[in-house]
């Protein structure tokens, strides 16, 4: 079978890759009011689960051995399509179990990770398979007067937004809804959370009666390194009803997270003139031959991209260690490009004059006196310029 789930892509073909994964009985539209601004920046794929939307149910099989493993593959296969060997990925509920299960066991495929409103497991598979006979026997409609109850809060459910995704559910295809059920009732991540090395961001509500917050809190607590935010007001569907919580955290995950060559070397760049400065970026790359073009495309990919945008550290203490280092190494030349940096990312006179004295200690008076006086020149250049 390589027949592909149904999928919309929006965003600049050359945007970072973006895959953003539904919930048991929605479409791709419940990523609706993110999938426009997450595609300024990024090329993003939404798809359908088999019987949903406009995939057809067959995706899956319907013998009772449908799996998560199985869905994962047809991510797989859609990434493979567009000829992408690395991506990010979020996903709702059942869709975030997807992701992880790929970050699990496709690790080099998945950079950076997103789960809304999903569990490692999602509660007694004897549950899935009665809901899973249930709509095989009475189709998807017998789902829908407990639907706003599960996926919103009180507040919430009787909105047009709410009704449109029990509208979803109603038009979901039997035999397709049943068989993701049955792939619930399979799944249990949490023996292998540990092997996710993807930069992973938890979502959770506080009002999420079938992802409750301690299941979003194993998730944080097992994937390493994972962020957790738990959003008040919101329930299952929390895409749908906390729209702009869920967009501004997603945008600063998967843009403080790089994970591939293009979203790297554009972060990088991004960071490179807010340090260096214009003049100096656009100098390099006006030298730039086809000898040291390779290079220049490293350090803006690594250095820039990898390293000054981690958010572990601020910039004006990652330009106190880069002084330092530069002491050290006797690297005057840097060190001038960088005392004009320290000013644009904060650094006051004295503050720099204390590095120094610092260095002075550490790395020897000899070096910190010819890097007083490089810093010296750079300052008063500085102030004849302003």
């Amino acid at each position: 079978m390589n027949r592909l789930p149904h999928h919309l892509l929006d965003g600049p073909a050359d945007g970072a890759p973006l895959i953003l994964g539904p919930s048991l009985g929605t479409s791709l539209s419940v990523w609706e009011a993110q999938a426009a601004a997450l595609s300024r920046t990024h090329r993003v794929l939404r798809f359908d689960l088999p019987g949903h939307g406009g995939s057809p149910a067959g995706l899956l099989p319907q013998d009772g051995s449908a799996s998560v493993a199985g869905l994962a593959a047809l991510v797989l296969r859609l990434a493979d399509a567009q000829g992408w060997d690395r991506f990010g990925y979020a996903g709702i509920s059942l869709g975030g179990a997807v992701g992880a299960h790929l970050a699990a066991h496709h690790p080099e495929r998945v950079g950076a990770l997103a789960m809304v409103c999903s569990s490692a497991r999602f509660g007694d598979p004897a549950g899935w398979r009665e809901r899973a006979a249930l709509v095989r026997a009475e189709g998807t409609t017998a789902l829908a007067p407990g639907a706003p109850g599960r996926w919103f809060t009180r507040a919430f459910a009787g909105s047009t937004a709410a009704a449109g995704t029990v509208a979803d559910l109603c038009a979901t295809d039997r035999a397709g809804y049943a068989a993701c059920c049955e792939a619930l009732a399979a799944y249990d991540l949490r023996g292998e959370l540990h092997r996710i090395r993807a930069s992973a961001l938890v979502i959770g509500g506080r009002d999420d009666p079938a992802t409750p917050p301690a299941h979003a809190r194993e998730l944080a607590d097992s994937i390493p390194g994972a962020t957790l935010l738990e959003l008040p007001g919101a329930s299952h569907l929390a895409p749908v009803e906390q729209p702009q919580p869920v967009l501004a955290a997603l945008q600063a995950h998967f843009a403080t997270h790089p994970y591939d060559d293009d979203s790297r070397r554009a972060a990088g760049t991004a960071v490179r003139r807010a340090v260096l400065g214009d003049a100096h970026v656009d100098r390099a790359a006006e030298r730039s031959t086809p000898f040291t073009a390779a290079f220049q495309d490293l350090i803006t990919r690594y250095a820039w991209g990898e390293i000054w945008t981690r958010p572990g550290l601020d910039r004006r203490t990652r330009s106190c260690i880069t002084l330092t280092a530069l002491v050290a190494h006797g690297q005057l030349d840097e060190l001038a490009l960088h005392v004009g940096a320290a000013i644009r990312n904060g650094l006051t006179r004295d503050e720099i004059e204390e590095v120094l004295l610092q260095s002075a200690v550490y790395c020897g008076v000899p070096a910190a006196n010819a890097a007083f006086a490089t810093a010296q020149r750079v300052l008063a250049e500085l102030d004849r310029t302003d």
